[in-house]
């Protein structure tokens, strides 16, 4: 949390911003990926085995056999992505590691609220049955733009996936209400839970028990949030 409130703040521009990014993202995915993959039990030995026959490991490990996409949802979400490739190769039979790319972008009324959002392009490598479908994108505002790629999947893409998985630094109570009644059987990980936009009396309660709750500005940008993360992450204030 410590990394994340400097990430937050206005001072931190590049390089230490992507270096915060990464940092945050590899505890993020290392504990997601422990608890969501599964897991088998091996027997091996170890390097003491030359010199006594205790030296054997016996264990849960997770099972290299299992398949995984890990989708780039540009432009905020390419550096997550990447990580997490990365870290599914460590884990992971590499042959079974896909990196999916998708380009889109939030649509906006005349006032600048988030109306939803269009995909503009794709390369996805092929179908998705059996596999854990990650998808790692910084920020969960309102949930438009992740939901319109996850339909994309589930529209055009072949097979069901084992899972859907996301991975962010901060959500919104907005996002998760929507995520979840869109997709019930969705997992979402997070660092930081958002409710800047709440009354007073909501903060003092138990995060999720009333309605009221809200992290999201007249234009549905995260309060407190960190801003627009996209463009700090490229330096590309467009």
């Amino acid at each position: 949390m410590s990394l994340l409130s400097e990430m937050c703040q206005p001072s931190t521009l590049q390089p230490r911003f992507n270096d915060l990014l990464d940092t945050i993202y590899r505890i993020l995915l290392q504990r997601m990926l422990a608890q969501e993959l599964p897991r088998v039990v091996i027997e091996c030995d170890t390097n003491m085995k030359q010199y006594s026959p205790l030296g054997v490991f016996r264990g849960q490990v997770i099972d290299r056999s299992s398949r995984a996409v890990t989708v780039n949802v540009a432009r905020a979400g390419t550096i997550p992505s990447h990580i997490c490739q990365q870290l599914l190769h460590q884990v992971l039979d590499p042959e079974g590691v896909r990196q999916d790319h998708v380009v889109m972008e939030r649509t906006v009324d005349e006032k600048g609220a988030v109306t939803g959002a269009e995909l503009y392009g794709s390369k996805i490598g092929g179908d998705v049955e059996g596999r854990f479908l990650f998808f790692p994108d910084p920020m969960g505002a309102t949930g438009s733009s992740l939901l319109r790629v996850i339909h994309h999947y589930r529209e055009q893409v072949e097979g069901t996936p084992a899972a859907i998985i996301t991975a962010h630094l901060i959500v919104t109570p907005e996002y998760i209400r929507h995520m979840k009644s869109q997709l019930p059987g969705i997992k979402i990980w997070t660092l930081r839970l958002d409710r800047g936009a709440s009354p007073a009396e909501v903060l003092g309660m138990i995060p999720g028990s009333d309605s009221r709750e809200s992290g999201l500005n007249e234009v549905d940008y995260i309060v407190p949030g960190a801003g627009g993360v996209g463009e700090i992450i490229n330096n590309s204030w467009v």
